[in-house]
Order: structure tokens, then C-alpha cells, then sequence
């Protein structure tokens, strides 16, 4: 029998503020590393107050790290370095890789009912990449696959394949998966996933059962952390349920942080913010 993955651990996403004023919920972060090894972040920016996200994410840097933002309700306008302009709206995705360095700035608008909702999840990147060329995996929601299941479950496939249909984005170093499930109410639900990876899944609306044998309910804002194995397994009772399924390969190598910028040792980070400083941050070519 398939080994069903267990809950290791569960978080309640808390409240902070980042960029110029933005009032946010960080699910995740560096006081979590090496739990989460390949994911270093998960921030969930859902808000239906102006005031707590119009100041945005004005110019910054970022180095050593991919960056997934997944829009459901409102818009993210973005610019960058390399030239790149554009905005992604609701059910739109961005995956963004920094690599080697890329300046840009992140300001999200409200739709026309004033509400913001989505996430943006840090992915970390080996050695052999941190200073790879940057680039964008900008995806729109008709290109986002969605299957039914016989049993009404949806299915949203961000990253990863599921049979036949498989998503857009391509060549990820971590092989990550991300999938927006939806569970009705009275259902199950199980999915395969690779041993010997990181999986969690962040409860985004509703409530569920998120193993066999767990008295717990994971509800809306609360992530679980799985143990090893081969197969997840999720129920519901008297509601349905709709989360975040995120995996992938772990890197197993030392993590520096600072601010916006990843590597392996300190010295790189001092040498990256020195580089930002003298104008020489840049390594792509710029437009």
C-alpha cells in the first residue's frame, strides 16, 4: 500500500507589513528554512482595504531566488529592469526567475469592488543557477489547465502536469508543483505525490480533514507541513474546501538571506548589496 503522507506540522499564517505600507499575511518565512527547503516564502495578500495594499512594492532588488505570484481578484502592475511592463489580473500568474539580478517594483490595484486576493510564494535556487539569466513565465488564466474529477473536485494546474493536461510553465530547476484544488463538501480527495519531497497545502477558503487518521481541521489561513510518502489524502464534512497544493525537489544547500536577496554564503549577500550600491548589480543586458 501507497505510503499516505502524515501532517508534520501546522502554521497559522500571521500578520505583517512589507514594501511601502502593505498590510499582508506571511504564511510562511525565513524563521521556517530549512522546513521548507526549496520554498523559502508564502505570502497571502488578500484585502478588500485600499489602504492596505495600494503602497505596493515600489523598485527593489532581488538575486538568487524565483518569485510565483498568483492573482485572484484585483491586478499587480510590474516593471523591471530588463525593460518588461505589464499588469496580470485576476486568475493570472507570474512566475518571475531573479537569477543573477533583476531590479523591479510589484503595485497592486483592487478590482471594481475595491478587493485584492492572491499569494506570492519564494522558490530558492541552487547554486549552479543563483546567477543564471533572468526571465519571466508570465501565464494568463485561459492558459491555466483545469480538470473535473467525477466527484466535483476542481482542479487548477499552476505548475506540474496531472495526466494529460499539463501546465505552461516549463524548465523549473526545484520540479515544483502547485495546483488550486477546490473539494466539495462530503467528499475525498487523494493525489500522488514524489517521495522525498517537500509538500503543504495552504487552506485558501472552507475547511478539511488533511489525513487519515487527523483530528485536526486545517481551515482557511492555516497551512500543513507533510511528512515523506507517496500519496496525500484530504476530506470533508459538512463544507467544502479549496487550498494550495505546492511540492518540490529539495536543494539541500546552505541558505543566506538578506531582505530581498538569497544565496549560499554571507559573503555573497555582502557582495550583492555592495553591487546594488555601485550601480553594478545588473548582470543581464538592459533594454
Amino acid at each position: 500500500m501507497d505510503k499516505i503522507r502524515q501532517i508534520r506540522k501546522i502554521i497559522i499564517s500571521r500578520p505583517v507589513m512589507e514594501g511601502a505600507g502593505v498590510h499582508l499575511s506571511r504564511v510562511f518565512g525565513s524563521t521556517e528554512v530549512p522546513l521548507f527547503d526549496p520554498f523559502l516564502m508564502l505570502d497571502d495578500f488578500r484585502s478588500s482595504n485600499p489602504d492596505h495594499y495600494l503602497a505596493g512594492f515600489p523598485w527593489h532588488p532581488h538575486r538568487g531566488i524565483e518569485t510565483i505570484t498568483y492573482v485572484l481578484k484585483g491586478d499587480v502592475e510590474h516593471g523591471d529592469s530588463m525593460g518588461n511592463k505589464g499588469v496580470i489580473s485576476s486568475g493570472d500568474m507570474q512566475w518571475m526567475t531573479a537569477g543573477s539580478g533583476i531590479v523591479h517594483q510589484e503595485m497592486p490595484h483592487g478590482d471594481n469592488q475595491k478587493r485584492l486576493e492572491g499569494f506570492q510564494l519564494w522558490a530558492n535556487l541552487p547554486k549552479s543557477h543563483k546567477m543564471m539569466e533572468p526571465r519571466y513565465q508570465e501565464i494568463r488564466h485561459h492558459q491555466i489547465p483545469e480538470i473535473s474529477l467525477e466527484n466535483g473536485v476542481k482542479i487548477k494546474i499552476i505548475c506540474g502536469k496531472i495526466g494529460e493536461y499539463e501546465s505552461p510553465v516549463k524548465e523549473i530547476i526545484t520540479d515544483p508543483e502547485y495546483l488550486d484544488i477546490s473539494i466539495p463538501a462530503q467528499s475525498r480527495f487523494s493525489h500522488s505525490t514524489k517521495q522525498g519531497y517537500t509538500v503543504f497545502a495552504y487552506v485558501i477558503e472552507g475547511k478539511g480533514y488533511f489525513e487519515d487518521t487527523s483530528k485536526s481541521i486545517i481551515a482557511n489561513g492555516m497551512l500543513c507541513l507533510y511528512d515523506d510518502g507517496v500519496q496525500i489524502s484530504i476530506t470533508t464534512s459538512d463544507e467544502p474546501v479549496r487550498f494550495l497544493l505546492i511540492s518540490g525537489k529539495p536543494i539541500g544547500e546552505p541558505v543566506a538571506w538578506r531582505g530581498p536577496i538569497v544565496m549560499n554564503t554571507n559573503e555573497e549577500l555582502d557582495l550583492a548589496f555592495e553591487e546594488y550600491q555601485k550601480g553594478t548589480f545588473i548582470k543581464h543586458k538592459k533594454a
